[in-house]
């Protein structure tokens, strides 16, 4: 940034033109070039290469200043050192001759210093959108993406980043240029070709939505991010372009990222397709009906009941190989954990592989274990669907209701089966696992969660006031609404959950209250005056914030589902606000509850776990847990089947050995 006065650059140019009388243009061999130490510019000795391949392919466009060293031979370049370093990583590539003639301005050696500063105070930078703008003009000339990255010693996706950004509206181009729009805004919002749909997202939102991931995510909506959808890993989305899927991808994202489908039909068709062969070996088993449901989701889940499986004990030689394998993961463990093992990372990531592999035997192992009752095996079912990470899950044992009764009947009349070990038993709910504190404790979290969720969706906020406001006035009832109408914000959840304050949730609704506090004037005829000059979306937007901070969704109890109906209307999904870690949860359950957890994400790690301290479960089943996706079952019961974001996880109750996962 130029900081000099008006007066500070006038003194110099007055300086200067004092001496360019005596100053002189030559061409200097390159190898008698130095860099000076009164070259005033100490730091920005960027970009090297770049220039480089720059100079090598337009050549050098502006020339050198220099003084005569002391050696009387020598010459020191005192403005133009990037240039010097420049030529020479060229000598340096044998692209240019050692003594290549370089034009220099030859000036006397006591204007040295205040010919380099001249020149640095003096030059103005480019506004990057007159770069962009410049880029998009050598395309219309006819200049090859290639050819223009060549010259500017760039690769073409820097080229096609520039135009991208040219052809963002000149309206909000406009604004970038005077600074009440940022890049980052900016390339969030080149997304999009659209100028009108740029525009909508950016000057319809209130300005706490205008973040870049918001742009983002605004305009992209209706669209399935690739890297974040358990169908879109799972088919693979050049499986998915091949089909004829059309993709938008983000040019300033990196290569995992940034890619969005626009058919949805065609990827979940696609997903169905590839799980028919697990659907054949699933039906083969002996169910009497297999579903496929790629998107399935708890609440999916939900409507069935479960019969109770059994594990049988392993034979001898599935014994034998069990022992064998937890043997040889104890032993890579043990490597893995041996601070004094000198290991390289490309061994380390070996053994961890060794171990996945073993692990995943050991699963497919257990999965043989659990046995059900072969009479009832024809009336119940299983469905086929994907875990969050795109992996396939399978869920065994599943009545739908009217079977369920019909088998309930059967026992009671005593027509069942034959003897207990086949009776087909119908799983109830569990008993109660985990305690009030860590009840509310997760409660807490779940509030917060959608208090966020509801600030998000002011149509649903707009109609859980009018809710609260019927029950009371039109139906005279005191209860029923999970919002408080004399507008109580409910940020204390704190006392519930002392990490709940650093949670996502929290700190984002900490931020957008922030903001609109800012914003609003707090005189009340004030606040009046300015909310109802405020566009009806804004307003609905502050409406959406002030009605998701008076949420409460704290519980007692596990099998408590408050606010149920606001959570579904908003599609509250956990799993974008919650994980699971020794402090959140793994330290204030039972070890057995912990391991109940870990045998639903990482079944294979089971039998090692239970033989360390609480403490060291604890630890592990954190780092077992993350990226899978686990959620308690308080946190995941009332997920909706409309939800975005579909996940489908292992259930972590009595009945976890239910559910098998299979390789793709």
């Amino acid at each position: 940034m130029n900081t000099a006065t008006i007066h500070e650059t006038t003194a110099i140019a007055a300086a200067v033109a004092a001496v360019t009388a005596a100053q002189e243009l030559l061409l200097i061999p390159l190898s008698k070039l130095r860099p000076s130490s009164r070259n005033v510019r100490k730091s920005g000795s960027t970009s090297i290469p770049e220039l480089a391949a720059s100079i090598a392919r337009v050549g050098l466009l502006q020339n050198l200043n220099v003084v005569l060293a002391a050696d009387g031979e020598h010459y020191e370049v005192v403005a133009g050192r990037r240039r010097l370093a420049a030529l020479k990583l060229l000598v340096k590539r044998r692209k240019l001759a050692k003594d290549f003639e370089v034009a220099c301005l030859l000036g006397s050696d006591a204007a040295a210093r205040t010919v380099s500063l001249t020149e640095n105070v003096q030059r103005e930078a480019m506004h990057p959108a007159d770069q962009f703008e410049a880029f998009a003009d050598l395309v219309a000339e006819g200049r090859p993406i290639e050819d223009i990255a060549a010259d500017f010693g760039v690769t073409p996706l820097v080229v096609q980043r520039r135009l991208k950004l040219a052809n963002v509206s000149p309206r909000l181009l406009a604004d970038y240029r005077g600074n009440t729009v940022t890049l980052e805004q900016l390339m969030a919002l080149a997304i999009t070709d659209d100028h009108a749909a740029q525009e909508a997202a950016f000057y319809e939102s209130p300005q706490w939505q205008r973040s870049p991931e918001a742009l983002r995510d605004h305009l992209t909506h209706e669209e399935i991010e690739a890297c974040r959808d358990a169908l879109a890993k799972f088919v693979g989305v050049q499986t998915y372009e091949q089909a004829g899927g059309a993709v938008r991808r983000d040019l300033f994202a990196d290569e995992q990222n940034g890619i969005f489908l626009t058919d949805a039909a065609l990827l979940e068709s696609l997903a169905k397709d590839r799980l028919v062969p697990m659907v054949e070996q699933v039906h083969a088993e002996g169910w009497g009906w297999v579903d496929v449901a790629p998107r399935a989701t708890s609440a999916d889940l939900h409507q069935f009941q479960r019969m109770r499986s059994k594990r049988r004990e392993p034979s001898k030689a599935e014994a034998k190989r069990i022992a064998k394998l937890e043997a040889q993961q104890r032993k890579l463990q043990d490597r893995l954990d041996d601070e004094n093992e000198d290991m390289t990372d490309e061994q380390a990531q070996a053994a961890q592989d060794e171990m996945d592999m073993l692990g995943n035997e050991l699963e497919a192992i257990e999965r043989t274990l659990v046995v059900y009752p072969p009479r009832t095996m024809a009336t119940a079912g299983a469905v086929v669907s994907l875990d969050h990470m795109g992996g396939v899950i399978v869920h065994r044992g599943l009545l739908r209701e009217d079977q369920a009764k019909a088998l309930q009947e059967k026992e009671r009349d005593g027509h069942g089966a034959d003897d207990d070990a086949e009776r087909s038993e119908v799983a109830g709910k569990g008993k109660l696992t985990i305690s009030e504190k860590l009840v509310k404790r997760l409660s807490a979290h779940r509030t917060a969660a959608l208090q966020a969720e509801v600030a998000r969706h002011p149509h649903v906020a707009l109609v859980a006031v009018v809710h609260g406001l019927a029950l009371r006035v039109i139906h005279g009832e005191h209860h029923g609404s999970p919002i408080s109408i004399t507008a109580n914000p409910q940020d204390r959840l704190e006392q519930y959950a002392p990490d709940v304050a650093e949670a996502p949730a929290a700190v984002g609704m900490r931020q957008v209250r922030e903001a609109w506090a800012e914003r609003l004037p707090s005189d009340s005829d004030a606040l009046f005056a300015e909310l109802a000059a405020m566009p009806q979306q804004e307003l609905l937007s502050l409406l959406a914030v002030c009605v998701g901070l008076t949420v409460t969704a704290i519980a007692s109890r596990e099998d408590e589902a408050p606010a149920a109906a606001l959570a579904q209307a908003v599609g509250l999904d956990m799993h974008a606000w919650w994980m699971p870690t020794a402090a959140g949860y793994f330290d204030h359950v039972s070890k057995a509850k912990a391991l109940e957890g870990v045998q639903a994400f990482a079944p294979g790690e089971v039998n090692r776990l239970g033989k360390l301290k609480k403490a060291q479960i604890a630890s592990e089943a954190e780092r077992l847990a993350a990226g899978t996706g686990w959620l308690p079952a308080m946190l995941h019961a009332q997920e909706v089947a409309d939800t975005a974001e579909p996940h489908v996880e292992a259930q972590a109750d009595a009945e976890a050995q239910e559910d098998e996962h299979a390789a793709a």
